[in-house]
């Protein structure tokens, strides 16, 4: 977890854009892996509880992890429970995902931003900000 979220300080430069690449790659394939699991885990649910053939429970966890909904009307309780906590399951993958992809790219942003104040401190430019006294 440490290595998925590291990024250089504030006081180091931006790194390389080889590099840049390199954590949206790795945050792209922790992303689509975390995808492929809860994917999984939505079709043997839907087997499990709505006794679906696979391409139907596939096709019904897709959807719903897609935000779009079912396909077939559910016909027990358990599905209709699975179905519910498997929604609300999916759009908090949804937040989380959109999170680590734009995580790199934030702080990429952000970071220039402060190796320009950082950078004009340093060559005695004077600050925009007034000095407190």
């Amino acid at each position: 977890m440490r290595k998925l979220l590291s990024f250089e300080s504030r006081r180091q430069p931006v790194v390389s854009q080889s590099v840049f690449a390199g954590r949206l790659t790795r945050n792209a394939l922790y992303s689509l892996a975390f995808v492929s699991v809860s994917l999984l885990a939505g079709t043997l649910g839907y087997i499990y509880f709505e006794n679906m053939r696979t391409i139907d429970a596939f096709a019904n966890a897709s959807m719903i992890l897609a935000s779009m909904g079912p396909l077939t009307p559910l016909m027990t309780d358990g599905g209709k429970i699975f179905a519910s906590l498997y929604a609300i399951f999916s759009g908090f993958l949804l937040i989380g995902i959109s999170t680590l992809m734009l995580a790199p790219v934030f702080h990429r942003v952000l970071h220039r931003f402060h190796v320009d104040e950082t950078d004009e401190a340093d060559a005695g430019v004077p600050s925009k900000t007034p000095r407190k006294r």
